[in-house]
Formats: structure tokens, C-alpha cells, sequence
């Protein structure tokens, strides 16, 4: 168990050597797995960090807060090198610095960013918030396009290749209780030369009865779940849904993620439990109570299952000793 935050995790990303984490008291938390000690603090943050991805291929850490993407070079005494906005602003160096207080508001023209993904090869991030994803080249650091067309707060998967080319997203919005059904999940259709407004290529039907939470995303296969506690199964080739599980949850599913090497999926939810699925048939395999408090998010490496809560805790497991079958 990782502890050393003051206030609740809320996002998190891993390495086999590496364990990051994202916390409302406005840092980020860099920890070494071999040893199992914190080994740098990313600090100045303007509000809560709700989203951190590592590139492995640049070896920078991408942390989310407010309007701000902060970009960190660990290689360099865990230095913010760049500061990226939600309306594509680029600024040399740590933009937040002098933010020694909490920051509610947005500036003029930016909007609280939900969610960033990274390409499998580091060349692209993806950045959701007010009604669109930003897609950054970050060879050049600048805004290569928008992908439009949304309403509510995206959320955004990882993008993948398919014989068309590659597609970002898909991206899922919605309401919240007492509204109507959410958004659908939309997909994106990303040639090698496009600029500018992209529209979405496909709307995925039926959606959840509320917002969706979260997405994970391998191959042609999507899963998204909701705070409708449902789970819904996604075959991005042949745009359909193939299965859902209404009742997966007895309340919100707030994070999904694969197990590396194993046809399994994790999902977790506000009550503190992670349920394991089988990937291929969607069937329940077992479940452990990870927290006692809401989880926030769930990662996972080559050996490791990493759950972390608003118990300011982040626990992890064996994948090894996952159950392979129904018990």
C-alpha cells in the first residue's frame, strides 16, 4: 500500500518500475515499485489532479489540473518544462507557479480538462474538456485539430489503429440523475493529414441510462461504464453493442482497465469493490474488496493491479493471483 497523500487519489498510471498518482491536494506523487518508496513530489498545481498519464517513449509525465496540462521531465530533477492549456496555449516553463492558493475559475476562454490520453507511440495527446477533445503533435508542441461535435464533459479511451487508420476515442458524455439518457459514445475517424474540426464517424446506440464514467479500450473491443452501474461491451469494428450487464455494480462504475496478458477485465466502483471479467465472454470470474471508500481509478502493469481511493490510500495486488475461472 502506497500512502502519503493528504487528501484524496484520483488518477493514477504505472510502469513495471514506476507507479504515479494524481490527489485533490494538488500533487502528483512519484513512486519507485522495486523499492516501494515515494521518489519525487509534482507539486503547484492550481486545483485537484484529475488525470496523469507517463510517456515512456520521452520519459514526461502529462498531469492535469483546472484548465492546465503540466508537462514534467523526470529525467531532469522532475522539472514542468511546459504548461498547456485547454484552449491550446503553450507556455514555456511552469504557467502555475505562482498559484499558492486554489484556483476555482477557469481563465477566459478555457475550460476544466476531464481526461488526456496519450497515442501508443507518444506523438499525440488527446485532451477532453467543455465540448471537445484537442488533439496536440507534441513533436511541435502545437494543436494539430479538434475533434467537435460534443455536449457535456467528454471522456476520452486511448485511440487505436484499425486497416482505415487510426481512430481516437471513442468519447462518452451524459447527464446526471433526473436528466434523460446519457450521450452516446462517439468515434473519430483520424488520417494521417487531418487538421482543423473533425466531426465524429459513428454514434454508438444504445446508450447508458446515465453518464459514463469511464472507458478502456484493446483492440476492437470497447468497454464503458456508467453511474448507472451498468457495464456495456462495444465491437468498435463492426460498430455495435455485443453485451452489456445493467447490474454490474450495486452503484457507479468509476474505472475500468485489461489485465496484461490475461483475457480479463477489471472494474471497480463507489462501493470500494473491483469485479474480474472475463474479456472474451463478458462472465463474471470473482471480486475483491479493495476499499473501504469510493475507488477512484484502477491501473495495472505486466505484475501488479493498482486501486487507488478517497481513502488517500493507493493498495495493489498480484495479477498472478487473480482467480482464472468462476469460483
Amino acid at each position: 500500500m502506497a500512502e502519503g497523500h493528504t487528501k484524496p487519489v484520483l488518477c493514477v498510471d504505472a510502469t513495471d518500475e514506476l507507479l504515479f498518482t494524481g490527489s485533490k491536494d494538488r500533487s502528483c506523487k512519484m513512486w519507485n515499485l522495486v523499492t516501494g518508496q515515494e521518489i519525487a513530489a509534482l507539486k503547484g498545481h492550481p486545483n485537484n489532479v484529475v488525470s496523469i498519464k507517463y510517456c515512456g517513449h520521452s520519459g514526461l509525465v502529462f498531469s492535469v489540473s483546472a484548465s492546465y496540462i503540466k508537462v514534467w521531465d523526470i529525467r531532469d530533477s522532475a522539472k514542468c518544462v511546459r504548461t498547456l492549456t485547454s484552449s491550446g496555449q503553450v507556455f514555456s516553463g511552469d504557467a502555475c507557479a505562482a498559484a499558492s492558493t486554489r484556483t476555482v475559475t477557469s481563465g477566459q476562454g478555457e475550460h476544466q480538462i476531464n481526461q488526456i490520453a496519450l497515442s501508443p507511440a507518444g506523438s499525440m495527446l488527446y485532451a477532453a474538456s467543455g465540448n471537445a477533445v484537442r488533439v496536440w503533435e507534441l513533436s511541435r508542441w502545437g494543436v494539430r485539430g479538434v475533434l467537435g461535435g460534443l455536449a457535456g464533459d467528454p471522456r476520452v479511451a486511448g485511440p487505436h489503429c484499425s486497416p482505415q487508420g487510426p481512430r481516437a476515442g471513442p468519447e462518452g458524455a451524459g447527464g446526471g440523475p433526473g436528466l434523460p439518457p446519457a450521450l452516446p459514445l462517439q468515434m473519430f475517424e483520424l488520417g494521417e493529414g487531418v487538421t482543423g474540426t473533425v466531426g465524429p464517424t459513428h454514434n454508438f446506440e444504445p446508450p447508458h441510462y446515465d453518464g459514463i464514467e469511464c472507458l478502456a479500450i484493446q483492440g476492437d473491443v470497447l468497454f464503458s461504464g456508467s453511474r448507472d452501474n451498468g457495464v456495456k461491451k462495444w465491437d468498435l469494428e463492426r460498430q455495435e453493442l455485443v453485451q452489456q450487464i445493467p447490474t454490474a455494480h450495486k452503484d457507479w462504475v468509476c474505472a475500468l482497465a485489461f489485465v496484461p496478458g490475461r483475457p480479463m477485465l477489471l472494474s471497480a466502483c463507489r462501493a470500494g469493490v473491483i469485479k474480474v471479467w472475463n474479456v472474451d465472454n463478458f462472465t463474471p470470474i470473482g471480486e475483491i474488496k479493495g476499499h473501504d471508500s469510493p475507488i477512484n481509478a484502477i491501473c495495472t502493469n505486466s505484475r501488479h493491479i493498482f486501486a487507488l481511493s478517497s481513502d488517500l490510500t493507493v493498495k495493489f495486488w498480484s495479477a498472478r493471483r487473480l482467480p482464472s475461472r468462476p469460483r
